[in-house]
């Protein structure tokens, strides 16, 4: 682990390494290729694909910050996914999920699997039977999501990584939600961490990228190798803006949470809100495991709406400042509909086995003023109340 605080750390990546010009902020090496010093000497960068400055700038700032030997930045966080089962996995392994992970790596997993990559199964982690039976099967990889999405679940992990280690697997840990300031799943035990940088690292929602961690230098050189080879790392640009957007995030994680808080206050007097999913709550099943293994509770928020179908829809309709999109973690508030948008990859049954409903909602909390937030809401469940069921 670094001897340096988080927040030191993302502001700090790259800061003042310029030997040649002396620029405080590192400059952007967009170019693809590089010059040989003569035949036969390969230089530390050949081809942008291989190796490139700026990408490794922010695979070795995020790497310090979640206390692995190296990472590897990737076009996108199933990039990173994808990345990690294709250097590990073969058609006779076997990989436990979560039921309720998100959609698109529901969608890889199970895809794969159909096609004889490898095997997959697909259970309640909370459930101390059924993952046993699960690690009964000799799994060689084990992928945790927590907390979950859209339903904040929480797993804890280092009591699930003992359980793994002795069956022989490996554990990776899709960090995106809580990020590495609130977070760091190698210290708890895992092997690998994920992340989506396009949500919380980068922040901005301009930047669609991912980034995959390992705890042991091995791991990396290999992980880097076959990143090269399948051509799943991303571009220097991208890299560029994304450690931009990395100095910030810890104070932007601080200024979501307080908003999620107060957003969270307000929705449980809201006569229209059903069952709202979220860690801090002191009945949410995880809570004490959250308070144990997370900095924070994070910003992510879920509910289901306790009306009708034409409520829900006027509720979303009517909200000016929670825009209708996928994705997460940016400045801007973000409202999602799961069952028809991050998570429609998956069957209905498969949602139903998730807890999925079609009344849930899942709110990205942005970085507005809170009154202003909580001002929309009340107007659009004002307006939803008024539609006949």
């Amino acid at each position: 682990m670094s001897d340096k605080k988080p927040a030191t750390v993302a502001v700090r990546a790259g800061i003042c390494t310029d030997t040649q010009f002396n620029a405080v902020v590192p400059p952007i090496y967009l170019t693809s290729t590089y010059s040989f010093p003569q035949m036969g000497e390969v230089p530390q960068y050949d081809y942008s694909r291989s190796g490139n400055p700026t990408r490794n700038m922010l695979a070795e700032a995020l790497s310090e910050l979640e206390g692995g030997a190296g990472g590897i930045v990737t076009n996108c966080g199933t990039s990173a996914i994808n990345l990690l089962v294709s250097a590990l996995l073969g058609p006779d392994d076997l990989i436990v999920a979560p039921h309720d992970c998100y959609g698109g790596t529901y969608r890889l997993f199970d895809s794969r699997a159909r096609k004889g990559d490898f095997n997959v199964t697909f259970v309640d982690q909370g459930d101390p039977e059924a993952l046993s039976a699960a690690l009964a099967r000799n799994p060689k990889l084990v992928w945790v999501e927590t907390p979950s999405n859209p339903l904040l679940r929480v797993i804890d992990v280092a009591a699930l990584c003992e359980k793994v280690k002795k069956v022989g697997a490996l554990v990776a840990v899709d960090n995106t939600f809580l990020s590495p300031i609130l977070q760091q799943p190698i210290a708890l035990g895992a092997d690998f961490v994920v992340h989506s940088t396009t949500k919380y690292i980068n922040g901005h929602s301009d930047v669609v990228g991912g980034v995959l961690i390992a705890k042991e230098a091995e791991q990396a050189e290999e992980l880097a190798w076959w990143a090269n080879c399948i051509g799943a790392t991303g571009a220097a640009f991208d890299a560029y803006l994304t450690l931009r957007g990395l100095r910030t995030l810890a104070p932007r994680m601080k200024t979501h949470e307080e908003n999620s808080a107060r957003i969270l206050a307000y929705l449980q007097t809201q006569p229209l809100v059903g069952q709202i999913y979220h860690p801090s709550l002191t009945e949410h099943p995880g809570h004490e495991i959250a308070l144990k293994q997370q900095h924070g509770f994070g910003s992510m928020l879920s509910f289901e709406l306790d009306g009708s179908e034409q409520q829900l829809a006027e509720f979303v309709k009517t909200l000016k400042f929670f825009s209708l999109a996928e994705s997460l973690g940016g400045t801007e508030s973000l409202i999602a509909h799961p069952a028809s948008m991050t998570h429609r990859a998956m069957s209905d049954e498969a949602q139903a086995e998730a807890g999925i409903k079609p009344s849930l909602l899942r709110l990205s909390v942005g970085l507005e003023d809170p009154d202003d937030l909580i001002a929309d809401l009340d107007q659009a469940f004002t307006k939803a109340a008024e539609v006949k069921g």
